[in-house]
């Protein structure tokens, strides 16, 4: 069959609706069938048709398509298995919540990372589960989504109803913004109130007709400029309540950092065990101590007595090898404690408030060892994340943790 005898064939399929699910088409100009789930390409589709195999023990194929079957995943060591491999299945591993298992690439080894969070102006496609990552999209027109979260997905829009003006447009990140129309500043009272007293000025007089008339050199109000009187009570009203969301915002900030100075000093004090009430722990932080946040951040006697029968947890490794992990992540530039913050799930404004001490790296892994599962098979996981085997290495964590190409 000739080329053009194929691209004729090809567009004869496409006008009448038979269009090929695999895009992909023999030399005859056949549509290439899809392998099921459970099966994978044995051969490609070329000449013939596709010819599929299905999946031998060990190996699976989530969905149909023209793959071949993948590797079944091996759960990291310590981390239980929820449920075998299948033909159409990978292994389901108990990574625990907001955590998933990723893999690299098509590689058997796997690790326990945490799930990604959507960003202000995108929602959640797919949540995070046992078997993936979380997957966002863009809120479209319509749609919007102020909160970074990884179960959330875009809302819709809200309607400013018919007694209410917009003032701001919906946007991906934010929702619209409607004020009522008949704000108080602008209400003007009903006739059933009774006449309003026309106010009187020295050298005005009534006339027969009940009208008055300024006195000589008094100037008067044209109806134009009476009207325009009355558009200046609504921007003056809208101006106010444009600065009063200004300073709910104000207040906002103010409170988010007030909680970040909070989860700074309760760090803090983990490192310095005790200190004098009201002591100041860094010149350019500005952060205080007082004795509720020590109690705070000092665990009880029973937790610390339990913490010290669990070896896998970050805060019982040996002092020394804890200062050697410090200094490397201290030294580690592009990919140190800055970036493995962010892999432990950090904000960016904390890892900022960390930065502004003398030692970050201990300040954060202090502060994340106080949090519960703080254990080292989660950091083992977090640094092969970041590519750091140097300081997988120093706390002994097992090879196929930190094996990341």
């Amino acid at each position: 069959m000739s080329p053009f005898m194929i691209c004729t064939l090809l567009l004869l399929k496409v006008a009448l609706g038979d269009a090929c699910a695999s895009s992909q088409f023999t030399e005859s100009g056949q549509c290439c069938s899809l392998c099921p789930a459970g099966f994978g390409v044995e051969v490609e589709c070329g000449k013939e048709d596709t010819k599929c195999t299905p999946c031998p023990k060990g190996t699976f194929s989530p969905s149909e398509g023209l793959s071949p079957c993948l590797p079944c995943a091996r759960c990291p060591a310590g981390i239980p298995e929820l449920a075998s491999c299948s033909a159409t299945q990978d292994t389901t591993c108990d990574c625990g919540e907001d955590f998933y298992l990723w893999r690299q690439g098509e590689s058997s080894g796997g690790l326990c990372a945490i799930c990604s969070v959507c960003s202000r102006g995108e929602g959640v496609t797919r949540p995070c589960d046992p078997q993936g990552n979380t997957q966002c999209q863009v809120c479209g027109p319509g749609t919007f989504s102020e909160e970074r979260r990884h179960t959330k997905p875009c809302q819709i829009c809200s309607q400013c109803s018919d007694s209410e003006v917009e003032i701001r447009a919906c946007q991906p990140n934010s929702d619209s913004l409607c004020m009522d129309k008949k704000l108080h500043i602008l209400s003007r009272p009903s006739e059933s109130d009774g006449p309003r007293e026309t106010p009187r000025w020295p050298g005005v007089e009534g006339d027969e007709e009940g009208k008055t008339s300024p006195a000589p050199g008094t100037p008067r109000l044209t109806p134009q400029e009476e009207g325009g009187s009355s558009n200046i009570l609504a921007y003056v009203s809208i101006l106010a309540a444009v600065v009063l969301g200004l300073l709910l915002y104000v207040a906002y900030k103010c409170w988010t950092s007030c909680k970040q100075k909070k989860a700074l000093s309760k760090a803090r004090a983990a490192e310095l065990g005790t200190s004098p009430e009201g002591e100041k722990l860094h010149s350019d932080s500005g952060v205080f101590l007082d004795s509720h946040s020590l109690q705070d951040s000092q665990p009880s006697k029973g937790s610390k007595r339990d913490s010290k029968q669990d070896s896998r947890l970050y805060v019982n490794l040996a002092p020394h090898r804890q200062e050697e992990v410090e200094r490397l992540l201290q030294e580690g530039g592009g990919r140190g404690w800055r970036q493995l913050g962010g892999v432990l799930g950090y904000e960016p404004e904390q890892l900022d408030l960390f930065g502004r001490g003398e030692a970050p790296a201990h300040t954060l892994l202090s502060n994340w060892a106080q949090q519960e599962g703080s254990s080292l098979g989660l950091l083992c996981s977090a640094l092969a994340r970041i590519e750091r085997p140097d300081v997988a290495t120093v706390l002994t964590c097992p090879t196929q943790g930190v094996s990341v190409v």
